[in-house]
């Protein structure tokens, strides 16, 4: 499970995303960051239960660094306050590039759990948008679903007209403008700290792997 004192570590470093208090409390970031590796840990066997894509996949390898890119942002405070990774069968670089899981933790209602598609690249989107022309009925099937939707919200920005090659009256328009396929769900913090949060997320994870599948399938 994730303890409160995870959870009092990341509101503190929120309150004081500084290097010198980073420093000082390093033994706590420690502990946290230990605490969420061995999380995911066991999350990646629950996932392999069911997704044997990722069971070669290096559990801490998934893990976001807590330290932020500043160069190019107007946000300059040096950390990240949350604890992040993202489960998918593909190298580190594919990130963006194929459908996985994503946990991401943090307090304050924000922590979510996800998958699919965000903002993929020209041909990995053209490529859904085909796959969903093909089999609409299969992927309406999937997010119609109801263990998918006792979890999740797809989320994501739309085209305002059809995307090229499309007719504005095809059965599956609204989806085929969506530019991203993410979808998306927010656990209470009560939840993120309850001692059954493992087999939350691996319900969760398991209700979205039809989702990712027709995703990555599109690669094919």
């Amino acid at each position: 499970m994730l303890s409160k004192t995870t959870f009092s570590f990341l509101k503190d470093l929120k309150a004081n995303n500084n290097r010198d208090w980073f420093q000082d409390n390093k033994p706590r970031y420690e502990a946290a960051r230990a605490e969420f590796e061995d999380f995911i840990s066991k999350l990646h066997s629950s996932i392999c239960k069911f997704d044997d894509s990722i069971g070669s996949i290096d559990p801490k390898k998934t893990i976001f660094r807590i330290y932020r890119d500043v160069r190019f942002s107007k946000n300059k405070d040096p950390y990240k306050t949350n604890f992040g990774a993202h489960i998918h069968p593909g190298d580190k670089q594919a990130v963006h590039s194929i459908a996985g899981y994503y946990i991401h933790i943090e307090p304050g209602g924000k922590s979510m759990l996800a998958g699919g598609a965000y903002q993929p690249q020209g041909p990995w989107l053209k490529a859904i948008r085909q796959e969903i022309d093909y089999n609409g009925k299969e992927f309406k099937k999937i997010i119609n679903a109801k263990s998918f939707n006792n979890y999740y919200q797809l989320e994501g920005e739309k085209l305002k007209r059809p995307p090229q090659g499309y007719d504005a009256d095809h059965p599956d328009i609204e989806l085929l403008k969506q530019k991203s396929f993410l979808a998306v769900h927010y656990p209470a913090d009560k939840v993120v700290q309850s001692a059954d949060f493992l087999k939350h997320c691996e319900k969760a994870f398991k209700a979205l792997y039809p989702f990712d599948q027709f995703l990555n399938r599109a690669l094919d």
